[in-house]
């Protein structure tokens, strides 16, 4: 079980996020973000938008710290990832 998160530098709401993400299946990381709390709304397509305060929690829970740029490139390989304007 993998699943990885990018540093909280998104801005958004008056706060920074991360993206967590799986590279193996949506299961896998619907199980993980329950496990670390992250509400179910906070999916987006392919991801989970995490706050600053939440990042050191995913981590500690075992997600794996990766550079922004490696969010998509691990999503493409996976065949995981759901673009904004294309098929869900």
């Amino acid at each position: 079980m993998t699943v990885y998160i990018d540093p909280p530098t998104w801005p958004g709401h008056g706060r920074k996020w991360s993206h967590l993400i799986s590279d193996v299946s949506y299961a896998e990381l619907h199980a993980f973000a329950a496990a670390i709390g992250c509400p179910p709304r906070a999916f987006d397509r392919d991801h989970y938008d995490v706050p600053s305060y939440r990042y050191a929690d995913a981590v500690a829970a075992g997600a794996v710290e990766v550079p922004s740029r490696e969010i998509v490139r691990l999503l493409l390989g996976a065949g995981l990832r759901r673009r904004k304007n294309g098929p869900a």
